[in-house]
């Protein structure tokens, strides 16, 4: 099956002017001026498939925005190739656009000052789509989506999770085959970041949309996504299963325990050793993180249950976060 998006030797630079310091550095500007060449994005290659839902991640900064703005066409490269659904982005923008759905998650793409259903009418005369298409997918999104209570508010007036969830049906009335969404979950609280996932795995699921989503936070890479590519300072640290980059790049196991009463806490301290940390979530409960590739599951739980009096015991992986952290702050991929 051929890929959807197909991205090769990508590279954005950016153009800008050393200024210097001070008075006598300000008069030097005026007549000598340093430029200075930033990459953005630096000869990235990726190829996505049709139904992929795939998070692509980074630090601030690492180049994650500026590839989605020339995925989407808004930005043109400075060198490399894009092909999106049979687009060149940049150069077959108008076409192209009837073709993706958008969401950037601190801009709308709904009328500031009109109902909510106002834009969506407005949107499906915009991408010519059908009457019926239109009644039937706007009563799914309002139904998984909850949206029913407010599509006759003025945009203005919603809340910021209103505002998203809206925004995201917006972006796929016109049944999309790729849905770019850069970080469509920030700054909202739990049930609202619930509601978007599940909407997102059903479009998924029933329409095989395939989503591009950027986010930093990981719950959403977690939920959503089978694959993941890390960027950092414009490259690509790692392109491959979530599952596959967990087993290769995470060094730590941890046990959380519940111990039975107080009187067990003193002899907690005698099972953290060498290489094996041990934090107090709360008056019972304990985290054990210890390196995998020093002790094994079983050797700490039996270290546990011999030393201490538990009354629930339970092996978790590394968390992504941690590993996510470690390739940004050390850049490592193997």
């Amino acid at each position: 099956m051929k890929p959807i998006i197909e991205v090769k030797d990508l590279t954005k630079e950016f153009r800008s002017f050393r200024r210097r310091e001070g008075v006598w550095g300000a008069v030097q500007n005026l007549f000598v001026r340093e430029q200075i060449t930033v990459s953005a994005v630096d000869h990235v290659n990726f190829t996505i498939e049709p139904g992929e839902v795939v998070g692509y991640i980074g630090a601030n900064g690492a180049g994650k925005s500026t590839t989605v703005k020339m995925l989407t066409g808004i930005l043109v490269p400075t060198s490399g190739r894009i092909v999106a659904n049979g687009f060149v982005p940049w150069r077959d923008r108008r076409h192209y656009t009837k073709h993706i759905g958008v969401v950037f998650g601190q801009r709308t793409q709904l009328w500031w000052d009109i109902a909510v259903v106002e834009s969506f009418k407005l949107l499906k005369e915009i991408y010519e789509v059908s009457d019926a298409d239109y009644e039937r997918r706007l009563g799914i999104f309002s139904e998984i989506l909850n949206l029913k209570n407010y599509l006759n508010t003025p945009v203005r007036k919603l809340s910021l999770g209103e505002r998203m969830r809206c925004d995201i049906a917006a972006s796929l009335l016109h049944n999309p085959p790729v849905l770019f969404l850069d970080e469509p979950t920030i700054g909202l609280d739990v049930v609202a970041k619930d509601r978007i996932r599940e909407f997102l795995k059903e479009v998924n699921r029933t329409e095989r949309t395939t989503v591009l989503l950027t986010t930093h936070d990981l719950s959403d890479i977690e939920e959503l996504c089978s694959r993941i590519i890390v960027i950092d300072k414009g490259k690509i640290l790692f392109d491959g299963a979530l599952r596959e980059m967990k087993g290769r790049l995470a060094k730590y196991n941890q046990v959380k325990f519940l111990l039975k009463d107080r009187a067990q806490a003193a002899a907690v301290d005698r099972i953290a050793t060498d290489g094996i940390l041990c934090d107090q979530i709360d008056e019972l409960t304990y985290l054990m993180r210890f390196d995998r590739e020093r002790y094994s599951n079983a050797e700490i739980i039996r270290n546990i249950v011999n030393t201490l009096e538990v009354s629930d015991i339970l092996v978790e992986e590394e968390p992504i976060e941690d590993i996510v952290k470690r390739i940004y702050l050390r850049g490592e991929v193997g």
